[in-house]
């Protein structure tokens, strides 16, 4: 009974936070793609392409995490569990958000040097 308490704990506040996190990259990702890039069909592909990308990374981690989910026996462990799970996925939506930005940036500025 904790375990399906715990996965649909997991499951709608990453669901949450992935579809917010989404959301909000992708429309602030528009001027900086724009400002980065000078090409609005490009930005808007480029755009669209990360925000696919990202809802497939996060789905399949989502699903890993599920398949990998110990068994829950108490209250505490629920929120334990759950937390941990939780903050991975924020970890790496943070880790990724950065590595496209850095990627990005580095792109334009070689592009700009030529």
């Amino acid at each position: 009974m904790f375990n399906i308490i715990s996965y649909i704990l997991f499951l709608s506040v990453s669901s949450y936070i992935t579809i917010d996190v989404g959301r909000r990259c992708y429309n602030a990702g528009k001027y900086y793609l724009d400002y980065l890039i000078h090409d609005a069909n490009l930005c808007l592909t480029i755009n669209r392409i990360l925000l696919g990308c990202y809802y497939l990374i996060n789905l399949g981690y989502i699903s890993i995490n599920l398949s990998n989910w110990d068994k829950v026996n108490s209250l505490e462990q629920v929120f334990t569990v759950t937390a941990i799970k939780i903050g991975y996925i924020t970890l790496i939506l943070c880790f990724l958000h950065f590595i496209n930005i850095f990627t990005l940036y580095f792109l334009r500025k070689n592009l700009t040097i030529k």
